[in-house]
């Protein structure tokens, strides 16, 4: 039995693009990866007290490193949750955020699984 095999979210290729050297797109992505382990426990606490405008300003700045390292399709799922995120009410933000958390949970685990593979033990 195959398994199907799992989403992919991290494009090395696209930072190369972007940044333009290895350790500059290694160094970034310490950056991420601590950006994300911190703050989308930090979102999630936001929208269960409701605090659109907080949750607002941590997707505003997701939003912003998408572009860099993540394929299409989650750059484009950021960018709606977050545009919702201007005008939605807390309970619709928090569902539209509970289907786009599992992926940038998924990226965040890329991330190390990269860094890892960088910097073996």
């Amino acid at each position: 039995m195959s398994q199907t095999p799992k989403p992919v979210y991290l494009s090395i290729e696209r930072a190369m693009e972007f940044i333009g050297d290895t350790q500059g797109v290694l160094s970034l992505l310490k950056t991420l990866q601590q950006t994300l382990s911190n703050d989308l426990p930090r979102l999630q606490a936001l929208l269960e007290k409701g605090d659109v405008y907080g949750a607002n300003r941590i997707l505003h700045q997701l939003k912003g490193f998408t572009p860099v390292f993540c394929v299409d399709s989650l750059v484009e799922h950021v960018v709606r949750v977050e545009e919702m995120s201007k005008h939605a009410e807390a309970a619709e933000l928090s569902v539209a955020y509970g289907l786009l958390a599992p992926q940038l949970e998924a990226l965040r685990q890329e991330v190390l699984e990269h860094l890892a593979q960088q910097n073996p033990a």
